[in-house]
């Protein structure tokens, strides 16, 4: 569904309205995913929906309903729900009413029409350049690779109108061996850039240079975590930054802001135009994304908002809403860890003793206030000694304050958009001293 359709689809809504205030988000979705294992194509799922979602707010009280029929009987069908629901919910006297906003623009490189048009024949092209590069290594691969298009438009009763449409695609790349195994990704929004076989091809050496891997010990280590490492790492900390976290205690940041909390290299924003990851330019009331320091040199500066909560506490509107109510307010989404100076292989080289990390498994939270995580490392753990990747070491479980990492850590000078279900984000590598592994495995 076009932006013309969408917007279209969108007033007709509203026009079934006749109480209260009332928000309509149309989103349409055409994604491709392409799963793969032992070098053969398992899976193809083509998934293309349009849902509707109306919030309806009638003397403070708030009914959401969804949908994703479009024909005239469930449109008014869907008008009637959220109504109902507002009446029988609670009322809220902090609601400020809902968002008025101009258009925002989108940026450059959000949608690529060769990535809207992806077939599967491309993706499993891409699949079997993967399988050429795993079985010249005598290994097997097992992930995926996606395409897809979304659009969303966003109007209101008060003239909100916004819409945007996007492309994203990506690969996920496990090498297999009998007893190790290697990792890579990519992710970006234009499939023309999408290089499969360059991506096997690290994945297929870190599995070949990884074999036979020995055991080290637990203890506070030099690590230096790639992207995809540290991207995920990083995604524990970035809910700290919501309005509603500061507000409620549950963020270290609650200790104050305009604190030096990292070390002075450390400086991450939020910024939807990177272009590494150029993304929807509005929130989910129609606002318009603003470019927000989170860190600056190792100071907290700021915390996101959406109209609610830029109410509540008396601060800017940010525009950085999810789709309201929701239990956890606005959230940083477009992650950004300023580089460094020094390439990855220059961090490797000036590392007298230390681990290589490709991938993390399973990080859990320990101590939220204080960003304690739990997790292991994961296809590609490498030990390094005066400079040097020497062998492959067994996988180890860790237990690290993000913050505390943070505050002893230099960045490489060459960041990548990491990604997966729940959170995207661009970040370098990282090498980080005094890193806490705390167990090994035996595998």
């Amino acid at each position: 569904m076009d932006r013309a359709a969408r917007e279209s689809l969108a007033h007709k809504i509203l026009a079934l309205t006749d109480r209260g205030e009332n928000e309509v988000i149309v989103f349409a979705a055409d994604d491709g995913l392409t799963r793969f294992t032992h070098n053969a194509i398992h899976q193809n799922v083509a998934h293309a929906e349009t849902t509707l979602r109306l919030r309806t707010v009638i003397d403070g009280r708030t009914g959401v309903a969804s949908a994703n029929a479009l024909d005239d009987a469930a449109l008014a069908e869907l008008a009637a729900r959220a109504a109902a629901m507002a009446q029988l919910s609670a009322r809220d006297d902090v609601f400020p009413g809902l968002a008025q906003s101009t258009a925002a623009e989108a940026p450059s490189g959000a949608f690529v029409a060769a990535t809207a048009q992806a077939t599967p024949d491309l993706r499993a092209r891409r699949a079997a350049e993967i399988f050429g590069v795993a079985e010249r290594n005598e290994l097997w691969a097992a992930g995926y690779v996606k395409t897809g298009s979304q659009g969303i438009t966003i109007a209101n009763s008060r003239g909100t109108l916004a819409s945007f449409d996007g492309t994203d695609c990506g690969l996920n790349i496990k090498q297999n061996a009998a007893d190790s195994a290697g990792f890579a990704e990519w992710n970006g929004n234009d499939v023309g850039a999408l290089d499969a076989g360059r991506a096997a091809s690290i994945a297929a050496d870190k599995a070949v240079r990884s074999r036979a891997p020995e055991s080290i010990e637990p203890g506070e280590w030099t690590v230096i975590i790639e992207s995809p490492a540290f991207g995920e790492l990083i995604s524990y900390l970035t809910d700290h930054f919501g309005a509603q976290a500061f507000d409620e205690g549950s963020s270290f940041l609650s200790e104050g802001l305009d604190r030096k909390y990292v070390g002075e290299n450390v400086s991450i924003f939020d910024d939807y135009a990177h272009p590494l990851a150029p993304s929807m330019p509005f929130d989910y009331e129609g606002v318009a994304k603003q470019r927000v320091a989170l860190f600056e040199r190792g100071v907290a500066k700021n915390v996101v908002t959406d109209s609610y909560w830029a109410a509540k506490l008396g601060r800017p509107n940010t525009g950085h809403a999810l789709p309201a109510p929701n239990s956890e307010g606005p959230l940083p989404t477009n992650v950004v860890v300023a580089p460094g100076t020094k390439t990855t292989a220059q961090l490797i080289a000036e590392t007298k003793r230390g681990v290589l990390v490709s991938r993390f498994w399973y990080i859990r939270p320990v101590d939220l206030r204080r960003t304690i995580v739990t997790g292991m490392t994961r296809d590609g753990t490498f030990l390094i000694e005066k400079g040097q990747i020497v062998r492959g070491v067994r996988n180890m479980r860790f237990n690290q304050s993000i913050l505390a990492a943070l505050g002893n850590v230099e960045f490489s000078s060459e960041p990548a958009r990491s990604a997966a279900y729940s959170y995207s984000s661009v970040v370098p590598a990282a090498k980080i001293e005094g890193f806490r592994f705390t167990s090994s495995t035996d595998f």
